[in-house]
C-alpha cells in the first residue's frame, strides 16, 4: 500500500505538472493572439514582443502575458494613413524599481494564476500567496455593474453572513472600493478612526480589519474590478508591500478579462436557482454575451439544475456563471448551438434530434438517449436535456431489430382467441391492418399448395402437444414468389395444455434468392473449370505436339545446348512460350526464343505459326531484320487476340565464332565469360505487331571457349511485385556463381531462379562453347 501511494503521488505530481503546463501554454497563446490583434505581426514576432517587453519591465514572460491580458483595449479609428502597429500598440506597463518588488513572489503568483477559472478561485489563490509576507487575512473582488453599482464575484478569507451582506453594493458616496474605480487610484485604509469618517467601512464590526486597502484593477480603457485587501493588523501598509500590490492587480488583470462577464447572477436568476434547485432534469438558464459588434459569441449560465453536470464534472450551482461553451465545447459544432443562435433571436423554441451520450449510473457506464430543447425566457435561454425513458428505448430497438431483420412477432391465445401481430407481421404478409389477424389455424392457407401440408402438420403439433416449430413456407404476393419462415412455441398452463402461442415470422426472400445465385454461381465456376481443364489438356498436347522437348542436350555447329521449358505453376491456360535450335543448310546455327501474349489455345496456335516461319525465312535466306519485319506484318493481319510477341533470333558461324542477333522488345541475351556475367547490348527492335512501321538492327559478338550464352524469356526473371531490373541482377549473379568443376548446370541455375509461390512460363536455350579439352572428350 505504501509503494502505490507512492506511486499515485508521483502520478498526480505529473498531472498537476502537465496541467500547468497546458495552461501556461494557453496564457501564452492568448496573449500572442492580442500582440497579433494590436501590431499585425506574425505569431513568432508576437512572442518576441513579449519577451521584449518583459525584460525591459524586469517581469517573467508569464507576468507579462496576464498584464498584456489585463491592458487590452477595443481598436480605436486611427489616421488611415498610420501604420496600424504604430496607431493601437500599447504602451508598455511602467515597472517600479526591482529592489521594491519581491520578483520571486510574483513569478510564483503568476504560475498560480494559469490554474484558477473563476474569480473565487482567483481570490483563493492570492490570499494564499499574500497571506504570508503581506499579512492578509481576507480578499475581496468587486466588479462595477453598468448601474453604477459594484458586484462582489469573489471573495476568500470571510464569513458567508458578512460576504452576503456585501454582496451587492449600491452607487453610494463613502465606498471605498468605489473610489478608487472612479479616480484610478488605490485607496490605502491605515487609520480606523479617520477612515471611518469618509469611508463605510466593512466587517461586523468594522474594527474586525485594522487596516484595507482597495486598488482598482484596469482592464482596458477603464477599470472595472477593484481588489480588497482586508488585514487584521492595524498600521501603513509599507512602500514595499504598496508596490506589491500595484504589482498583483495587474496580474489580477488579464484572469479577471479572461473571466470576461462571469459575473454573479441578478436577482432574477436566484429566484430561477431557486427553482431549479427542485427540478429533476438537466437543465441551464444561459444569459448571451455579445462581441461589440452584438454577434453572440457565448453564453453565460446564471442557473443550473442539480442533475446538470458538464464535461469535466461539475454540477448544479458550480456551473452558475461559467460560460457556456467552457462547460460543453463540443456544442459548438452541433446542432444545438446554430438551435440557440435561432431561438435567441426569433420566439420559435427549438426541439432537437434524439442523441446518444455515455453516462455513468450508480457506478456503472452506460450510453443514454436525450433529446436537447432550448426556449427563450426574457432575455436569455432556458436549454434543457430530457433523457428518454428506457421502455421507449427499448421499444424503439425492437422495432429495429424487426425493421433491419425484416421480421415481425405474433402472439394468439387459445384459450381467449385474442390475438396480436406486429406492424412488421402485416408488411410481409401484405395484409391491411384493417382485416385483422390470420388465426393461428389457418395460417398453412397463405401458403403455397406444396408447402401447405408440411406447414398445417407442424401448427398441429405445436397446439395439440406443445411441440416448437421452425418451418420455411413460401407465399405469392404482387411481387411473386416470397421465402418465409415461422418460428413459435407454446406456452402451457398448470397441467401442461398450451393456452398460447407466441413467435415470429421473418422474410427470407433475399436470402434465399442469394444462395439460390450462390448455387448457380458454383455450378458455373464448375462447368467454366471443366471447360478449362479441357482446354488446358488439348493446348498442353497440341504444344508438346508443335514443341518436342530434347530429353538430352543438343550439339548444334559445334555447340552444346540444353533446353528447357517449363508450363507456369497456375491457372489453367497453357502458355506461348517457344524455342527454336536447327542447323541451317550452311552448318550456320540458328537459334530463336519467343513469347506470345496470352495463353491457351488462340497463344499455342499463335506460337506455331511464329515458330514454322521464322525458321521458314531464315533457310529462305531472310536476313534476321527482315524476318522480324514480315512476322510483325504478318501479326497485324492475322486479327488474332494473341497479335503481339516478343522475340529473339540469332544466327552462329562456327567458323569465326561470330553470333549475329536480333530482336523484337525481348529481353537480351546473358554471357558469362570467365566468370563475369554481363546482358549483351541490344540493337534496337520493336514488339512484334506493335506498329505497321517497325525498325529492326542486328548485333554481333564474338564467342569465345568457355563462354555460356542464355536466351530466355521473361518468366525467367519476372516476380509479383518486384521490378524486372531485380530479376535480371539476380539472374546473372546466379549464372556467374562457378563450382569446383565449372559453371552451375541448367537444372541447378533454374532452381536457384523460379519463384517457389507461382511463376508465368519460363523457356530457356544455354548454349555453352566447348574448350579444346572438352571437344577432344
Amino acid at each position: 500500500m505504501a509503494a502505490l501511494t507512492r506511486v499515485v503521488a508521483r502520478q498526480r505530481a505529473e498531472m498537476d505538472r502537465l496541467q500547468d503546463l497546458a495552461a501556461t501554454s494557453a496564457v501564452l497563446e492568448r496573449a500572442k493572439g492580442a500582440v497579433m490583434a494590436q501590431l499585425g505581426c506574425s505569431p513568432d514576432l508576437a512572442q518576441e514582443e513579449l519577451e521584449r517587453r518583459a525584460k525591459n519591465a524586469r517581469r517573467t514572460l508569464l507576468e507579462e502575458c496576464w498584464i498584456t491580458l489585463g491592458t487590452l483595449t477595443p481598436p480605436s479609428r486611427t489616421d488611415p494613413e498610420q501604420p496600424p502597429a504604430a496607431a493601437s500598440a500599447p504602451a508598455a506597463v511602467p515597472a517600479p524599481a526591482p529592489e521594491e518588488i519581491d520578483a520571486a513572489a510574483l513569478g510564483r503568483l503568476g504560475r498560480a494564476l494559469v490554474r484558477v477559472s473563476t474569480p473565487h478561485d482567483l481570490a483563493r489563490c492570492l490570499l494564499e500567496h499574500l497571506g504570508p509576507d503581506v499579512a492578509a487575512d481576507a480578499v475581496m473582488l468587486y466588479a462595477r455593474l453598468p448601474a453604477g453599482g459594484l458586484t462582489l464575484v469573489g471573495h476568500a478569507g470571510l464569513d458567508d453572513t458578512l460576504a452576503s451582506q456585501w454582496s451587492q453594493v449600491p452607487p453610494l458616496a463613502g465606498i471605498a472600493a468605489l473610489d478608487a474605480l472612479d479616480t484610478g487610484r488605490p485607496r490605502w485604509l491605515e487609520d480606523l478612526r479617520e477612515d471611518g469618517k469618509r469611508y463605510l467601512l466593512i466587517g461586523d464590526p468594522p474594527e474586525q480589519w485594522g487596516s484595507r486597502a482597495w486598488l482598482p484593477v484596469v482592464t482596458g480603457d477603464t477599470a472595472d474590478f477593484a481588489l480588497g485587501i482586508l488585514r487584521r493588523r492595524e498600521g501603513a501598509f509599507p512602500p514595499r508591500i504598496r508596490e506589491r500590490l500595484r504589482a498583483v492587480a495587474r496580474l489580477c488583470a488579464g484572469p479577471l478579462r479572461t473571466f470576461g462577464t462571469r459575473h454573479s447572477p441578478a436577482a432574477d436568476a436566484d429566484a430561477v436557482q431557486t427553482v431549479f434547485d427542485r427540478l429533476p432534469v438537466a437543465a441551464v438558464l444561459l444569459a448571451p454575451l455579445r462581441t461589440p459588434s452584438g454577434r453572440v459569441e457565448d453564453f453565460r449560465i446564471d442557473a443550473a439544475t442539480g442533475t446538470t453536470s458538464d464535461a469535466v464534472g461539475r454540477s448544479g450551482r458550480e456551473l452558475v456563471g461559467l460560460r457556456f461553451l467552457e462547460c460543453w465545447p463540443e456544442i459548438s459544432d452541433e446542432p444545438l448551438w446554430q438551435g440557440c443562435l435561432d431561438t435567441l433571436a426569433g420566439e420559435e423554441p427549438y426541439e432537437g434530434e434524439p442523441f446518444a451520450r455515455q453516462q455513468t449510473v450508480a457506478g456503472v457506464s452506460e450510453l443514454a438517449t436525450y433529446s436537447a430543447r432550448a426556449a427563450r425566457l426574457g432575455d436569455g435561454l432556458v436549454v434543457s436535456w430530457d433523457r428518454h425513458d428506457p421502455s421507449d428505448r427499448q421499444e424503439q430497438r425492437l422495432a429495429d431489430v424487426q425493421r433491419l431483420g425484416n421480421l415481425g412477432w405474433a402472439t394468439w391465445n387459445l384459450v381467449t382467441g385474442e390475438t396480436n401481430w406486429s406492424a412488421q407481421v402485416f408488411a410481409i404478409f401484405e395484409r391491411d391492418p384493417a382485416q385483422g389477424v390470420v388465426p393461428l389455424a389457418r395460417l398453412p392457407r397463405l401458403a403455397l399448395p406444396e408447402d401447405v401440408p408440411i406447414l398445417a402438420r407442424a401448427i398441429g403439433e405445436l397446439v395439440r402437444h406443445g411441440r416448437p416449430c421452425d418451418v420455411p413456407f413460401r407465399i405469392v404476393n404482387e411481387d411473386g414468389i416470397r421465402h418465409l419462415r415461422v418460428v413459435a412455441e407454446a406456452v402451457p398452463d398448470m397441467d401442461g395444455t398450451p393456452v398460447e402461442v407466441h413467435g415470429f415470422v421473418q422474410d427470407l426472400t433475399a436470402q434465399r434468392s442469394a444462395e439460390l445465385a450462390l448455387v448457380a454461381s458454383e455450378r458455373a465456376i464448375l462447368t467454366q473449370h471443366g471447360v478449362l481443364q479441357a482446354e488446358r489438356t488439348v493446348a498442353a498436347r497440341l504444344q508438346d505436339a508443335l514443341l518436342p522437348l530434347p530429353k538430352q542436350p543438343v550439339r548444334l555447329a559445334g555447340l552444346r545446348i540444353d533446353i528447357a521449358y517449363l508450363p507456369a505453376q497456375s491457372g489453367l491456360s497453357v502458355g506461348g512460350d517457344w524455342f527454336s535450335a536447327i542447323e541451317l543448310p550452311d552448318g550456320d546455327a540458328l537459334f530463336v526464343v519467343g513469347d506470345v501474349a496470352g495463353h491457351g489455345i488462340g497463344a499455342v496456335a499463335a506460337m506455331a505459326l511464329l515458330r514454322f516461319t521464322a525458321k521458314g525465312m531464315v533457310i529462305t535466306g531472310s536476313s534476321l531484320t527482315g524476318a522480324l519485319a514480315r512476322l510483325n506484318a504478318l501479326l497485324l493481319h492475322s486479327r488474332d487476340p494473341h497479335g503481339s510477341a516478343t522475340m529473339v533470333l540469332a544466327r552462329y558461324s562456327p567458323e569465326r565464332r561470330r553470333l549475329k542477333w536480333a530482336q523484337a522488345g525481348h529481353p537480351p541475351p546473358l554471357l558469362v565469360r570467365a566468370g563475369a556475367a554481363r546482358y549483351l547490348e541490344r540493337p534496337f527492335g520493336m514488339l512484334l505487331g506493335a506498329t505497321d512501321t517497325p525498325r529492326y538492327e542486328e548485333a554481333e559478338v564474338r564467342l569465345e571457349p568457355g563462354d555460356r550464352l542464355l536466351f530466355y524469356t521473361d518468366g525467367l526473371v519476372e516476380r509479383p511485385a518486384e521490378s524486372i531490373d531485380r530479376g535480371l541482377e539476380r539472374l546473372a549473379g546466379a549464372a556467374a556463381h562457378r563450382s569446383a568443376t565449372g559453371p552451375a548446370p541448367l537444372d541447378r541455375l533454374l532452381a536457384t531462379m523460379l519463384d517457389p509461390e507461382g511463376r508465368d512460363d519460363v523457356c530457356v536455350l544455354d548454349i555453352q562453347v566447348p574448350r579444346p579439352r572438352d571437344v577432344e572428350r
